[in-house]
């Protein structure tokens, strides 16, 4: 359908052109029929102000769309056609067809019920003119062209109204289209999976910027171009699931595989694709969906390291009470014998040295039931940053922490459903690791907030989480050290039992938490215990 404010111009124009027929007819019979030619004179005046307005509503105010003053401006041409007719006494012509134009016409710009209204209306008003000219006509010749005027005029109004329901949904399904198009675009550019498509000949037609920030590439500067060669150097294993959908229409469900970031960095990705053709190209596009699977690694490494640790602590507890028996008893053996030798200095040594090493031994045996015994007892409302606060008190009267140690506790009042001498115990081991870091001066911060969702490891389940982290500004832990660094009896310092990071691991685990590590070679290192606010339902239950 043609817009209505051009079908408006274009009746503005023919009712312009018919004025001025009408003036010109006028013009001619004025002294012959004076009041005739007065009559007309004033519908052609009425016509031009009719036609005046019409152009200042439709164009200046942009509005004089409404269903009243269409049928006014119907009523007017209706009446400005009859007028010509009467003047050409033309009713049996096809003067008489201009009715059918200006009706159809009003039919595309007003509604079925009113086109039908202007319809009759122009039969009505030809009937009357009709009979007033020709009185002497008989009158089943005038009915039957009114007949026909009327079913024409019924027809033409049917149809346009047909035409234009049929443009009226068009336009819908257009502008809904439009505007899923632009939400699938929105989604597609905002989710954390990179989407990738690559046409059959090789061209990007697709990167959302998620996709861009994993692989390097805007999408700016490659849409359109080949991009295969670039893909290959940056993801083989993207590269060859895109090449083999794009060769064989094969999709690839489930590969893992690595990407260079845009930063250098080398980080793991798991991808699918799935292949759709397109009607230009005789081989398929490929859409690629990968995501960064770093968090999700991270996450089963720690839950691996927690079974481990399980195993562990129960083989240490069972070794440790089967040793500290006889372990006592050899040592008080070897604590009579030496007070009943002889003063022999060397039964003393000897004495004196198995003393000694069965006392470090009893202790490492209490270090490893200590480490058996991390379990979450009695969980209440604790104020994290409180407890903090007691411990960073705690590690400054430490004998290890020397002058220039700065320990500084930053956040608010924040509350947590935990095992307040358990969580003591975390925080405390996580500081006094650090003072040992540091050998010397230097500053620990411990920072309590809330983090948002999307600073949470992918995968980890948080309804409402607490995040406490631990940050020194020492010498940073060896990369080759710190995927081991909580196992038992792994220690980054000379003279450690190894127990102390393993601890924490359990005790997290323990509130079904998770601790991370963040360090590097002269950066320092920071700790990051990730708690719920509240203990979740299902282990409330």
């Amino acid at each position: 359908m043609p817009d209505r404010r051009a079908l408006l111009r274009s009746l503005f124009v023919g009712r312009a052109a018919l004025a001025g027929l009408v003036l010109v007819r006028a013009a001619l019979v004025r002294e012959i029929e004076p009041d005739a030619a007065f009559t007309a004179t004033l519908v052609v005046l009425l016509a031009f102000a009719a036609t005046a307005y019409g152009v200042y509503l439709t164009n200046v105010r942009k509005s004089g769309l409404g269903t009243a003053f269409l049928v006014t401006q119907a009523a007017m041409d209706l009446l400005l056609i009859t007028t010509l007719i009467h003047f050409a006494e033309a009713h049996q012509s096809g003067w008489a067809a201009l009715y059918v134009v200006a009706i159809a016409l009003y039919a595309a710009l007003l509604p079925f019920s009113w086109s039908i209204f202007i319809a009759l209306l122009g039969a009505g008003t030809y009937l009357a003119d009709a009979y007033f000219i020709l009185p002497d006509i008989p009158g089943p010749l005038v009915w039957s062209q009114i007949a026909i005027f009327v079913a024409v005029f019924l027809v033409v109004a049917f149809l346009v109204h047909r035409v234009r329901a049929a443009s009226e949904e068009r336009t819908e399904l257009a502008s809904e289209l439009v505007r899923v198009r632009l939400e699938a675009d929105e989604i597609l550019r905002n989710i954390r999976s990179g989407v990738i498509t690559v046409d059959g000949r090789g061209r990007l037609a697709f990167l959302n910027l998620a996709a861009e920030h994993l692989l390097g590439l805007r999408a700016s500067d490659h849409l359109g171009a080949l991009v295969l060669e670039e893909l290959e150097g940056r993801s083989p294993a993207l590269y060859q699931a895109i090449q083999t959908g794009i060769q064989t229409a094969r999709r690839v469900s489930r590969a893992e595989g690595t990407a260079r970031r845009a930063d250098g960095r080398v980080v793991p990705i798991g991808l699918s694709t799935t292949t759709f053709a397109r009607p230009e190209d005789p081989t398929p596009s490929v859409t690629a969906i990968f995501t960064d699977i770093s968090d999700l690694q991270q996450l089963q490494q720690l839950h691996l390291r927690a079974e481990r640790l399980e195993a562990v602590a129960a083989l240490s507890a069972s070794l440790a009470h089967e040793i500290r028996n006889p372990l006592a008893s050899i040592r008080s053996s070897v604590e009579q014998l030496a007070a009943s030798a002889s003063d022999d200095p060397d039964d003393r040594i000897l004495a004196d040295l198995v003393m000694r090493e069965s006392d470090r031994l009893s202790r490492l045996l209490n270090e490893f039931l200590d480490f058996a015994r991390v379990r979450a007892g009695h969980f209440e409302p604790v104020d994290l940053t409180a407890v903090v606060r007691m411990a960073a008190d705690l590690v400054r009267e430490h004998p290890e922490t020397g002058p220039g140690v700065e320990i500084v506790v930053t956040g608010e009042s924040t509350e947590v459903d935990a095992d307040e001498d358990l969580l003591h115990r975390i925080i405390s081991n996580l500081m006094l690791n650090a003072v040992q870091a540091l050998n010397g001066p230097g500053r620990i911060e411990a920072i309590i907030d809330h983090p948002a969702q999307r600073e949470l490891p992918r995968g980890a389940e948080f309804e409402r989480p607490v995040r406490l982290r631990v940050v020194d500004d020492g010498p940073g832990i060896d990369p080759e050290l710190q995927h081991r660094l909580f196992e038992p009896f792994v220690s980054g310092r000379p003279g450690g039992s190894g127990l102390g990071l393993a601890i924490v691991q359990r005790a997290v685990v323990a509130h079904r938490g998770l601790v991370l590590l963040d360090s590097a070679p002269g950066k320092g290192t920071t700790f990051t215990i990730l708690l719920h606010a509240r203990w979740p339902t299902e282990d409330a239950a």
